[in-house]
């Protein structure tokens, strides 16, 4: 899919703004961002590092790709290089992470049990953010882009998904690559195939979904026009199939909580 035709400037100066005025009202003093390597969090730190305030950029890896490591940390050198008001800190979070998994049960399902662990990575940062944001007084802010977010929910709830602020989930992934160009990050992140980093391997998300970013994007597209699967044949169905699934059985995480409401009848 070619990027699209879109006002970055407008768009930048708009997402920079809303983190600004957001922080402001909030009265907190900056931002934590949790650096995986990866596109959209080389995005977000670099929004957020544009307001001018304080901007905490953090590592944690857990068993991580080599490659995945040095992209992020390219990316940080990127921005302290450019921005006086980036500082970064890695927190390991290995140890950590092994020594739970060794006090817990396994479990008999194999795959149950990767995919749990998977998500427990993702829980254990986002606890480790949160602490950051704590003693700094900074808020967390989320790196979902639309299509993770609202169309097919590939990210862990309360791992990822916990956080204070997204400024990019009203951005399609295509959008993401043109910001990300715009504001002068590199090639090697900006081309660099998406990867979740939860498996200690190099499986790719497309691996994971079963199709790309581009393609689930023309999915979600194709879903908000009120197309159905009659509308498409050959990898066009397969992928809109997916897109479906995916969006139907990750409900719980795009929805708020329900809450089981007790009326004046059953109460009194």
């Amino acid at each position: 899919m070619e990027n699209k035709k879109i006002n970055s400037e407008k768009i930048v100066h708009h997402i920079v703004t809303w983190l600004k005025l957001y922080a402001e009202t909030a009265k907190v003093k900056g931002f934590v961002v949790g650096i995986s390597g990866g596109i959209d969090s080389a995005l977000v730190s670099t929004l957020c590092a544009k307001t001018g305030l304080p901007t905490l950029c953090i590592e944690m890896p857990i068993h991580q790709a080599p490659r995945q490591v040095s992209r992020g940390q390219e990316h940080i050198q990127f921005l302290k290089n450019t921005y006086d008001n980036v500082t970064n800190t890695i927190a390991d979070l290995t140890g950590t992470f092994d020594l739970m998994g060794s006090t817990l049960p396994k479990g008999t399902d194999e795959a149950r049990l990767n995919l749990t662990l998977a998500n427990t990575r993702a829980r254990l940062r986002m606890t480790t953010l949160y602490y950051f944001a704590g003693i700094h007084q900074f808020l967390v802010v989320g790196t979902g882009n639309k299509v993770e977010d609202f169309g097919v929910g590939f990210y862990t709830k309360y791992g990822d998904g916990g956080v204070d602020v997204s400024p990019i989930a009203d951005l399609m992934k295509s959008e993401v690559r043109t910001l990300a160009a715009h504001l002068g990050i590199t090639q090697n992140i900006i081309q660099a195939k998406p990867t979740d980093g939860l498996f200690g391997d190099d499986r790719s998300d497309e691996d994971q979904l079963g199709a790309n970013y581009d393609e689930l994007e023309a999915a979600m597209l194709a879903n908000e026009q009120g197309k159905t699967e009659a509308d498409f044949d050959g990898r066009e169905l397969e992928v809109f199939k997916i897109y479906k699934r995916l969006n139907r059985i990750n409900q719980h995480k795009m929805n708020p909580i329900p809450v089981c409401e007790i009326s004046d009848e059953i109460r009194f």
